[in-house]
């Protein structure tokens, strides 16, 4: 059982702020859609969580059970460690390695390693098509390929929490709904919580058991369940095109 909460987080880059007291909860089992436009600070705040940039205030906190870990104050090692993992922006893979060696590395954490041909396993029935060019070099792959596999590698650290940021971006708009459904599936295949950052409205709200909207850095609207995210005012005015 393990719940993301973040407080009033205020983060940037340098002396440009960012963030301004953002606050949002995943709770456990659940797929929590993280919208906005670009520049608004959906990139920012995944990386926060991941520990790749530090806050300078507000909380990051993970509820493992009994355990409350305060993640602002671990190492991106530590966070991988406490069952995190992100797929970043951009996909970041390692283009001259295959595909299989590409998630032999996700497999990082001592208790993935020790489940690595039953991760790969899952992620070949999840991507059949990765399955296919297991032996290719992933920098040679299709743009939508390069994305199963980054998601997949992520898996590989048989994580609890998934962060997903930015899924659609490069991808035909077929392929975007082919990769918003399969991690809408990985809720019941895998009982993963997930945060998912993404501008994609139309694709995200189809797998989103609640979502934040975040404009200039700030928690704009916060939506109790999935109704209220697709029936609010702003979002069908300014994203939906009601």
């Amino acid at each position: 059982m393990v719940e993301l909460v973040v407080k009033d987080l205020v983060a940037g880059y340098g002396n440009v702020s960012v963030l301004h007291n953002v606050s949002l909860d995943v709770p456990n089992g659940e797929t929590v859609a993280l919208l906005g436009t670009n520049g608004n600070g959906k990139s920012t705040l995944m990386r926060c969580i991941a520990g790749l940039i530090k806050p300078t205030e507000g909380s990051i906190t993970l509820k493992d059970g009994d355990r409350q870990i305060d993640l602002a104050a671990c190492s991106p090692k530590q966070i991988v460690e406490h069952g995190i993992a992100m797929v970043p922006e951009g996909r970041r893979l390692f283009p001259l390695l295959t595909v299989e060696d590409n998630l032999t590395l996700g497999a990082y954490r001592a208790e993935a390693r020790e489940k690595l041909a039953e991760s790969i396993d899952f992620c070949f029935t999840l991507f059949p098509r990765l399955a296919e060019r297991k032996t290719q070099q992933a920098g040679s792959m299709s743009g939508g390929e390069q994305q199963m596999l980054a998601v997949a590698r992520a898996l590989m650290s048989d994580p609890k929490l998934l962060l997903v940021d930015e899924p659609s971006v490069g991808l035909a708009p077929i392929l975007v709904s082919q990769m918003i459904e399969k991690i809408g599936e990985l809720n019941t295949s895998r009982g993963l919580t997930i945060l998912m950052a993404e501008q994609n409205f139309n694709q995200a709200i189809k797998i989103a058991d609640k979502g934040y909207i975040i404009v200039h850095g700030e928690i704009a609207f916060a939506s109790k369940d999935a109704t209220d995210l697709r029936e609010n005012d702003m979002v069908k005015s300014y994203y939906l095109g009601v």
